[in-house]
């Protein structure tokens, strides 16, 4: 019942895809910081590099980038052909990347239907299929791998953008999540999703214009997610603390869509 070992997580090796930069990176940092081996993933590989180095000297620990693009098949392929090459199993998959598109109802493309779902919804799928093997090699009863798909509250509430095929793909992650956990709890490995609601991130950035106040006042904590808020949640998720969760999804939002239409004063 120690805190010290109920949340332990140190020498487990994870991967975060997208891990170099946002939500990702937050969650990166906090396993690094608790003794986790992590490798990241991003298309580009000069700042992803650069994001290792100073994540492995910022946590004085082990980050391996891995650059990749896993919206394709190709993708993936080259991506387990590089982690097989470094270790035998993996303890943590947290499927992070995602990408967004918005444009008019009237106007919005096969393109930005085509982009998002590819990445946020069949890569997802596709990834974790191919590392089940890997994420078995030490999974037990009582030391069961993890896998955590990042969702959104979007996929939970009706979005304030037009955002269609994000809302869609992220709604699709969540039931995928209940769909891969019920397969995957038979193979010892847990899968649960995380709904991240305002958190500061290229991809809402760009859309606040990376002025995130008017976000921080409409939220009921009146702020938005810290790195501890989303990097605690997953170290929870991964640790003894969470073994017996399973399928679920987890919204990480200050309140939004639980609270969302009520003022109590």
């Amino acid at each position: 019942m120690k805190i010290s070992e109920l949340f332990n997580v140190s020498g487990k090796v994870a991967i975060v895809t997208g891990g170099s930069r946002g939500i990702g990176e937050m969650i990166s940092s906090g396993f690094l910081a608790n003794g986790v081996k992590v490798y990241i993933t991003a298309r580009k590989e000069g700042p992803l590099v650069k994001k290792a180095e100073e994540l492995t000297k910022k946590y004085n620990g082990v980050c391996i980038p891995i650059a990749c693009d896993l919206s394709s098949s190709v993708g993936i392929d080259y991506f387990l052909k590089q982690i097989k090459e470094k270790e035998d199993g993996i303890d943590f998959l947290i499927n992070n990347a995602g990408a967004a598109w918005g444009e008019p109802f009237d106007r919005f493309s096969e393109v930005g239907w085509d982009k998002v779902m590819d990445l946020n919804v069949k890569s997802l799928f596709f990834l974790t299929q191919k590392l089940m093997e890997m994420l078995k090699v030490r999974a037990s009863d009582s030391n069961p791998s993890r896998v955590i798909n990042i969702g959104s509250i979007d996929g939970l509430n009706v979005p304030a953008f037009e955002t269609y095929s994000y809302s869609t793909s992220k709604a699709a992650v969540h039931h995928l999540t209940r769909v891969m956990a019920a397969r995957l709890v038979k193979e010892n490995i847990l899968v649960n999703a995380i709904a991240p609601g305002p958190y500061p991130s290229q991809m809402l950035g760009s859309a606040v214009d990376h002025d995130y106040s008017e976000t921080a006042r409409k939220n009921p904590r009146k702020r938005v997610g810290l790195p501890e808020d989303i990097a605690g949640l997953a170290i929870f998720l991964c640790s003894q603390a969470g073994a017996y969760i399973v399928g679920e999804t987890i919204a990480s939002d200050g309140g939004i869509v639980k609270t969302a239409g009520h003022n109590l004063g």
